[in-house]
């Protein structure tokens, strides 16, 4: 090798070193670059690793008739009832961020899966707006799995649901990463969306080819959301949940699923470590049109959805959050006097879009 390739080599590993090195003093501390994505390593001085989301657990939401919704989820889609309680208190006000809260909440089961529903017998809330489209940004679903789609779809018109779908829809295998697999949307009485969704052999966790029963289990829970890589720093650089997959969907049988002309979506789904549901990013590259969630939004609203997502340490990352200038709904980490709902200590915050996720610790 000549002197003059010998001396540009040594250069240009000079200069890799010292880009790499600067790169590094200006990330938060614990922190490096790996693929292009801040990966949490050790506290500076500690041989602990930063907190991570360690599963995401049960996805609440806002009803107005908790015996009519119970009743919706239990004879239509099969959830079982596990635990109905009504609190009030100062230390839920602080949590949910609503004075003078009285509130009922059922916990429902549908395979390995939770969901939350919350009636605020005071202060009552808005209703879903009437005018809302699937890319406005305050969207939410739970993906129930079936085992047979045609019957599901059947089960649903015999029980007169609303369709936000024109009906169910097969997604082409032109798409590799959601050929084949089949979705429909439709809402509860409350209007919240929901999705029944079939996985074709090749894709979805095994569990999800059982045929024992019709509905069997939430894969995950879906948000609009305005820019992916924003969401990204929220979920996976602050709270250190993965990306499990992504895809580009678009044609008319997107359009007819989500029930808007021209949709194109960015998907990314995430996943925490030790499981649970995943939460999926919908971009909607066009149309841009999705209008942001109320300023004015709170929890005993209809629309408000809040996704448990349980850590170690809810110290740490409300300091994580704070200093990431993240929204709170709570004032800070709130300790609760009593064990009602399986955890000691929580706050609940919001990612970029204003979508709230509830960090509880067991």
């Amino acid at each position: 090798m000549k002197r003059t390739q010998v001396t540009l080599l040594g250069l240009l590993l000079a200069l890799t070193v010292f880009v790499q090195t600067t790169t590094a003093q200006y990330l938060p501390t614990g922190a490096r670059v790996l693929n292009g994505a801040r990966v949490p390593l050790l506290y500076a001085g500690s041989d602990k690793l930063l907190p991570l989301v360690e599963q995401v657990g049960a996805i609440g939401m806002t009803v107005s008739d908790m015996d009519a919704s119970v009743d919706f989820y239990s004879k239509v889609l099969s959830f079982e009832k596990v635990s109905d309680v009504e609190v009030t208190g100062e230390d839920y006000e602080r949590l949910q961020g609503l004075f003078g809260l009285r509130m009922r909440v059922v916990r429902m089961r549908l395979g390995e899966e939770f969901i939350e529903l919350t009636e605020y017998l005071t202060p009552k809330g808005r209703p879903v707006p009437i005018d809302s489209r699937s890319n406005d940004r305050w969207f939410q679903h739970i993906a129930i799995i079936t085992s047979d789609m045609d019957k599901a779809y059947a089960l649903l018109r015999k029980h007169k649901v609303e369709h936000a779908s024109t009906g169910p829809q097969r997604l082409p295998d032109w798409n590799k990463n959601a050929g084949g697999i089949k979705a429909f949307y439709f809402r509860d009485p409350d209007k919240h969306w929901l999705e029944i969704l079939q996985f074709p052999s090749d894709k979805g966790d095994r569990k999800w080819h059982e045929k024992d029963k019709l509905f069997l289990g939430i894969d995950h829970t879906a948000i609009v959301v305005a820019d992916t890589e924003a969401s990204l720093r929220f979920y996976r650089d602050a709270l250190g949940l993965r990306i499990a997959g992504t895809s580009e969907n678009y044609g008319t049988e997107q359009e007819h699923l989500n029930n808007v002309f021209g949709a194109r979506l960015r998907i990314t789904s995430l996943r925490a470590g030790s499981g649970g549901p995943g939460i999926e990013f919908l971009e909607y590259l066009a149309p841009r049109d999705g209008r942001p969630v109320p300023a004015d939004a709170r929890a005993s609203d209809l629309f408000h959805w809040q996704t448990t997502l349980i850590v170690n340490t809810a110290d740490s990352f409300a300091k994580r959050l704070f200093a990431e200038n993240s929204r709170f709904v709570s004032p800070g980490v709130v300790t609760l006097k009593d064990k009602n709902f399986g955890f000691s200590k929580g706050l609940l915050a919001r990612d970029p879009d204003g979508h709230v996720m509830a960090l509880v610790e067991k």
